[in-house]
């Protein structure tokens, strides 16, 4: 199986993404934005925000394939420059397009905003064919079709190597469809830094609970007969969904544990409403299951 992503995975052009300085500020913003939109990271070794900034504009740079460059300014290195840019506080981002400052914004962006700074600099309008085929992978896998979702996941990944949503779409089709091997070697093969994407998380998450689901799956008579037998019994409540979920019945485990909540929501440290969020985490925000769950979840938190 080939790798999903790499960490010797190939880096963007030369100049596409560079590091620049006060000397060379001239060639490398000014007159390179009369051919193609330069965006102008200006940044410091000791910001922590910006060690969250730089990489998704790095990701979003890469991603859009050339219609935009993106130049990183190290502040500490460049006193003069950013005295002459009046950079106040970094991250600070401008844009420059046709030798001038159009754009630009300070402080970290989450990556949807950064994907829209760059749209408006190349004159994109609606979504790109990348996110258009997400957004149908997506549905796909809402509606439970997970070999159509798995494929157009494929498809993305093979335009755009480096999107963590269309990987963890390929993981999550693969334990929708108990492939849980074949999940954990995808996982096996990320490297470490992809691990913390939040995407790739919740995918991880759902092949943690379809594991954890499989060894408690199976015959669920005998759960089902200690919680008619003693409505209080959450511990074997809280077995029950995890047998269901692993049996593939999302829906009645995300109702066991709702029920669980609504008898003594603090049972085990709030083990049941945890246990809700990972699955809806699994599940994703758009899966009809985990909106409506997180709708009965809430009415019965603040009620």
């Amino acid at each position: 199986m080939e790798p999903l992503l790499s960490a010797g995975q190939a880096a963007p052009p030369a100049d596409l993404i560079k590091e620049s300085s006060t000397a060379t500020f001239m060639t490398d913003v000014v007159e390179a934005s009369r051919e193609v939109p330069v965006i102008v990271d200006f940044w410091a070794t000791w910001c922590g925000p910006c060690k969250q900034l730089t990489p998704a504009l790095e990701k979003a740079v890469t991603a859009a394939k050339g219609a935009v460059k993106m130049v990183k300014i190290d502040v500490d290195q460049n006193q003069d420059l950013a005295a002459q840019f009046r950079i106040q506080s970094v991250p600070s981002v401008f844009a420059f397009k046709d030798g001038q400052p159009v754009d630009g914004f300070a402080g970290a962006l989450p990556e949807s905003q950064i994907k829209d700074f760059i749209k408006r600099l190349t004159g994109e309008t609606g979504p790109s064919p990348v996110d258009q085929a997400l957004e149908q992978a997506q549905a796909a896998y809402d509606a439970g079709d997970y070999g159509a979702a798995g494929n157009l996941f494929m498809q993305v990944l093979r335009e755009d190597q480096s999107s963590t949503k269309a990987v963890a779409g390929v993981i999550r089709c693969a334990v929708a469809s108990g492939q849980l091997d074949q999940a954990r070697e995808m996982l096996g093969q990320l490297p470490e830094e992809a691990l913390q994407d939040s995407e790739i998380a919740a995918a991880k998450t759902a092949l943690d609970l379809a594991e954890e689901g499989q060894s408690a799956g199976g015959d669920t008579s005998g759960l089902e007969a200690q919680v008619t037998a003693n409505p209080n019994d959450h511990q074997a409540r809280f077995d029950l969904a995890a047998a269901l979920y692993g049996n593939g019945d999302a829906e009645a485990a995300i109702d066991q544990l709702l029920e669980i909540v609504s008898r003594d929501r603090k049972w085990e440290d709030d083990g049941a409403r945890k246990r809700l969020v990972e699955i809806f985490d699994a599940l994703g925000p758009t899966n009809p299951l985990t909106v409506a769950g997180r709708r009965k979840l809430s009415s019965m938190l603040f009620a």
